[in-house]
């Protein structure tokens, strides 16, 4: 089964400036700083960073989609360093409230609907 078969939602590749505070398995702020989205979903991201992030700990976003932000909290499911010493890391959402649902969802959708043929 490959990843594609396991995810729930389909990725878009989107490229968006995002700010993240990474935090330590005591849930202390470890890091901050600037990255970008390479693809997003409804349930993830996939985050490009130069600095590395440590699998299973948590992170907090604030993604601009758009004119829209919003702040979104994520586990890190997954990271690689990348042969330009950048460093991808896999997330997946969780508690993320209502507004920031509907933000995600509607810029996904208008992202799909600009690209059918």
């Amino acid at each position: 089964m490959t990843n594609e078969e396991k995810r729930k939602h389909s990725r878009i590749d989107s490229v968006n400036l995002l700010n993240y505070v990474y935090f330590d398995e005591n849930e202390e702020e470890e890091n901050q700083g600037m990255g970008r989205t390479l693809n997003v979903s409804e349930s993830g991201i996939l985050l490009e960073t130069h600095s590395p992030m440590d699998a299973r700990r948590t992170v907090s976003l604030t993604i601009g989609f758009k004119e829209d932000v919003v702040d979104i909290k994520g586990k890190v499911v997954y990271m690689r360093k990348m042969e330009n010493n950048m460093f991808e890391s896999g997330i997946e959402f969780f508690d993320m409230d209502h507004s920031a649902d509907l933000v995600l969802k509607g810029y996904i959708e208008a992202f799909n609907e600009n690209t059918q043929p």
